[in-house]
Parts: structure tokens; C-alpha cells; sequence
């Protein structure tokens, strides 16, 4: 019983698949579950001691299409369906 080459050669079955939520390839076949993001759990796999994998996928690392016009509408009192004021020329 060798724990170097020969045992290597025997590993040709894989245990774990694409994700379709996170990418990795974490999906455990078997047990149907990421072991990086959870799925199929609703809620997202984090852990308090990890900050930089919190960090990884986090708001603000994706497109943030809602979010990116939050700043502006909040500034604006969220108005809607009006047209801005015209500014007096000093």
C-alpha cells in the first residue's frame, strides 16, 4: 500500500460537477449540494470567518442593475413620472 503514484492513478471518478448558481466546480454529484454556495438552498453558503470569500460575492461585484440608480433616485426623493425643474441661470 503506496500513498504516492500508484494510488493516484486510480482516481478517474469524479465527485464533484459544475455549479449552476456559483460556476465552481463544487457540486457534489451524490449528495446534490455545492459545497461552495450552498444550492440547491435558497440562501447563499457564507460564514462570518471568512470575510474575503464574503468579500468574493458580495454586493457590488456583479452588474448591480438595480442598486447602481439607487444613489441618484434616493438624492431625488425617488420621484417618478415628472420632469426636473428647470435651473435659473446666475
Amino acid at each position: 500500500m503506496t500513498k504516492g503514484t500508484t494510488s493516484f492513478g486510480k482516481r478517474h471518478n469524479k465527485s464533484h460537477t459544475t455549479c449552476r448558481r456559483c460556476g465552481k466546480v463544487s457540486f457534489h454529484i451524490q449528495k446534490s449540494r455545492c459545497a461552495s454556495c450552498g444550492y440547491p438552498n435558497s440562501k447563499m453558503r457564507t460564514f462570518n470567518w471568512a470575510l474575503k470569500a464574503r468579500g468574493l460575492r458580495t454586493n457590488g461585484t456583479g452588474r448591480m442593475r438595480y442598486m447602481k440608480t439607487m444613489t441618484r433616485r434616493f438624492k431625488n426623493g425617488f420621484r417618478e413620472g415628472t420632469q426636473a425643474k428647470k435651473q435659473i441661470a446666475k
